[in-house]
């Protein structure tokens, strides 16, 4: 039996996680907007974890809480629930004995789900807690393979029969593969992914998810059920799924875990079927403020300088997926006010920003970011940012409205901060209009973080120490650490991102390097020499010498200085 609620959630959460009264205050005020409960409100905070929710949970329940490693999973106790309700309803059977069945659940509170399931299986119930993540990993992994060797069997059953794969719509419509693809979407939301890559081969499809950077596969379909897992996102993303030779883009509005999630759609024809790459938008995780992208406290300074200007260009450089977009909503963010009207050109818009006007570029009808650029300085904005500055004709209307008073932040494709100077005169345009205009470009990649839970000392590799460029004296007060690789951090030992940055300001001598056409390498030798400047590895290396990251995750993304 559950236990009576004598004391509130609030008052545990407090007393074991140290939590102020503003923390509880702003909890509340999400739950009266978000309607989720305050425990839930503390974890979407990041304030308290999952497993501190469910020892207070437990605690009020008077329930134990169990640890679900110590658990072997039973497929035919899991075979007890159906896959919808267990996953919706957070509750994972672990145990019979004795005419009794322990299931664990996230809430314990929930009492009509414990109803419904005392009367699907017809025996008494033990309830337990275990945190929220933990049970629907378990699930989702569990029923995974389920579904996959449910498609196997009938594989092997069908093996002598020629397939009939003709009706598209009609197999995307089958149980097994609405709940593949379900599945995938909840498991790549659970484990924080960015892109889920579906890709077919001879004879098997890969799935994998970009998790912090790096791709991770995970457990495949059979191959035979390719062209129905293709058909079903075809038909979320409002695709037209007779057409197989062409690549399609399109876009997908779900709600996983309680959560808006869009996801954006990539299709091209391969070798051996369609290849979909869906890249996740988690607006209550991409939205971040400015001294939440790693930048150190100067550089941070000096970019919070730049953004405050009346007018000018600002450039942010990298390469695709290096969180440029990112760093451009922080800094909208940052400086929005009633005062001012900010507009955005975007391809896609991918997080939608409060008080900021934004404009998704539409290339068929004619909409592009230079047409469109050119109406958007007719509606007397005080700031713009455009998605990107990929032509000529692009470049020339923002240094314009530059020059005509209006702040203009974009982005481009260079490895460094200086390279942006010589990829807009390699647009055409002219040198005297870019020295005018420019006022500071930001280099910038994305490292992940050693893992927060299982990280421990570590000694780097001395050849390793050198090619990073650590001194003695970075050396002597470093504190190197590294992941040991936990289950929380999916056994890779890193967990997060953060951005390392490349700031250079135009002041009065790379404006005149710039009329002069002088080279990006000797603009970053001077900036690196009068302005301060940390190159993009140096500023990696500090985050190893603070124990964030590695030197090898350093040295996957940054190039060892050369000047």
């Amino acid at each position: 039996m559950v236990g009576s609620r004598s004391r509130r959630l609030g008052e545990l959460l407090r007393e074991r996680c140290h939590l102020s009264e503003e923390q509880i205050q702003e909890a509340v005020e999400l739950h009266r907007k978000s309607g989720q409960r305050i425990g839930q409100a503390l974890v979407s905070l990041r304030y308290v974890s999952e497993k501190d929710l469910a020892w207070a949970l437990g605690e009020q329940a008077g329930l134990p809480v169990v640890n679900l490693g110590e658990y072997p999973l039973d497929p035919d106790l899991l075979g007890l629930l159906p896959a919808d309700l267990a996953l919706r309803s957070q509750l994972l059977p672990l145990s019979r004995e004795n005419g009794t069945l322990t299931v664990a659940c996230a809430d314990p509170f929930n009492l009509q789900a414990l109803d419904d399931i005392r009367l699907l299986v017809g025996c008494r119930l033990r309830p337990v807690v275990a945190p929220a993540d933990e049970i629907k990993r378990v699930l989702e992994h569990s029923y995974m393979e389920r579904l996959i060797q449910d498609s196997r069997d009938r594989d092997a059953e069908a093996a002598s029969e020629e397939m009939d794969i003709a009706d598209l719509e009609k197999m995307a419509g089958e149980a097994v593969v609405i709940r593949l693809v379900n599945v995938i979407f909840h498991q790549a939301v659970r484990d924080g992914a960015s892109d889920i890559h579906i890709e077919p081969f001879e004879r098997e499809v890969k799935v994998r998810y970009r998790i912090d950077g790096v791709l991770r596969e995970i457990s495949s379909p059979p191959r035979r059920l390719h062209p129905a897992i293709v058909s079903r996102i075809k038909i979320l993303g409002d695709m037209n799924i007779a057409e197989r030779r062409l690549p399609q883009d399109g876009r997908i509005r779900l709600r996983v875990a309680e959560r808006q999630i869009d996801v954006r759609v990539s299709t091209v024809p391969t070798l051996y079927g369609e290849s979909v790459v869906m890249r996740i938008l988690d607006k209550e995780t991409a939205l971040r403020g400015l001294p939440e992208l790693g930048m150190d406290p100067e550089t941070l300074a000096r970019f919070r300088r730049l953004i405050r200007r009346p007018y000018g260009i600002i450039l942010v450089t990298g390469p695709t997926g290096s969180g440029k977009t990112t760093s451009l909503y922080a800094a909208l963010q940052e400086i929005y006010s009633p005062e001012k009207k900010l507009l955005t050109i975007e391809d896609p818009v991918e997080y939608q920003l409060p008080g900021v006007n934004q404009i998704q570029v539409r290339p068929s009808i004619g909409l592009t970011f230079a047409s469109g650029l050119r109406h958007i300085v007719r509606q007397d904005p005080d700031v713009i940012m455009v998605g990107e500055i990929r032509d000529g004709e692009t470049a020339e209307i923002a240094i314009h409205a530059a020059l005509t008073g209006h702040l203009v932040l974009s982005t481009l494709h260079t490895n460094d901060a200086a390279g942006a100077v010589a990829r807009m005169l390699d647009m055409g345009a002219e040198p005297y209009l870019v020295a005018s205009s420019l006022i500071g470009s930001v280099a910038q990649r994305l490292v992940r973080l050693n893992c927060p839970v299982c990280k421990r000392p570590d000694e780097p590799d001395p050849d390793a120490i050198r090619e990073v460029g650590l001194t003695a004296e970075d050396r002597a007060r470093a504190t190197f650490t590294r992941g040991a690789k936990c289950e929380e951090c999916g056994f890779t030992g890193y967990r997060g991102r953060a951005g390392v940055f490349e700031l250079l300001t135009v002041d009065d001598e790379v404006r005149r390097m710039i009329t002069q056409r002088t080279s990006a390498v000797e603009i970053k030798r001077y900036a690196l020499a009068n302005q301060g400047m940390r190159t993009l590895i140096a500023d990696g290396r500090d985050k190893v010498v603070r124990g964030l990251t590695t030197i090898d995750e350093v040295l996957r993304v940054c190039q060892r200085d050369e000047l």
